[in-house]
């Protein structure tokens, strides 16, 4: 494995009301009852200290700058991995991401314009150069998914303006070519259980020599 720890590490990327923490939740169900030894955990907010910076970066009203959204996304992730994803996979688990920094490329470099150089050198401090082994993007046009979140729920990404979500899927989906061996794309639109079947099917096909997936 790329990362050199004897655990597996998968992330789970995508815009805004793609569905995929729904099928996080969904997978993580089924891994229990068949016990395979995982962690879920989600980018920002896995650890205390990463639950204080999300409330600040996602609460409506929050006068961020993109630099400092930027850094405590960073902040966040140097915590995560050190406190969380890094012990896992030491202990041999398959550990599943809700977004980690693909997201930070997406958002604050296509969303937000920012330098690109300087956001991959940021995710390479925060994650001591850490890297899933395979990224699974939930694709879904950026107005179909912003309509399926509940009215008035939405946090402060999601009430960015239609153009920052459209330049945040182009980001996704450009990343996802870039990466063809590390990435695999699924249409969101298709029902949820079409869904959890893909997602399911691709884990196997990826990681089944290393876990037993037979009863997923």
């Amino acid at each position: 494995m790329a990362h050199g720890y004897p655990g597996t590490f998968l992330t789970l990327e995508g815009p805004e009301g793609a569905g995929k923490t729904t099928q996080v939740k969904l997978l993580s169900t089924k891994l229990d009852a068949i016990g395979i030894p995982h962690l879920i955990t989600r980018d920002p907010g896995g650890t205390p200290l990463g639950k204080q910076i999300r409330r600040v970066l996602l609460t409506p009203g929050n006068p961020v700058s993109p630099m400092a959204e930027l850094l405590l996304y960073s902040a966040d992730r140097a915590q995560h991995v050190d406190e969380l994803i890094i012990p896992a996979l030491k202990a041999g688990k398959l550990v599943i991401c809700d977004r980690f920094t693909d997201s930070t490329v997406a958002y604050q470099g296509y969303g937000r314009a920012l330098d690109l150089e300087l956001i991959n050198q940021l995710n390479q401090m925060s994650t001591q150069g850490l890297k899933p082994e395979l990224t699974i993007l939930f694709d879904l046009e950026s107005e179909k998914g912003l309509g399926r979140l509940h009215p008035g729920g939405h946090d402060r990404m999601e009430r960015e303006a239609i153009e920052f979500h459209h330049r945040v899927r182009k980001g996704y989906l450009e990343l996802s070519k870039k990466e063809p061996d590390r990435w695999q794309v699924i249409d969101a639109s298709k029902a949820l259980s079409a869904v959890q079947d893909e997602l399911k099917q691709i884990i196997s096909t990826a990681f089944g020599k290393r876990f037993d997936f037979s009863q997923l």
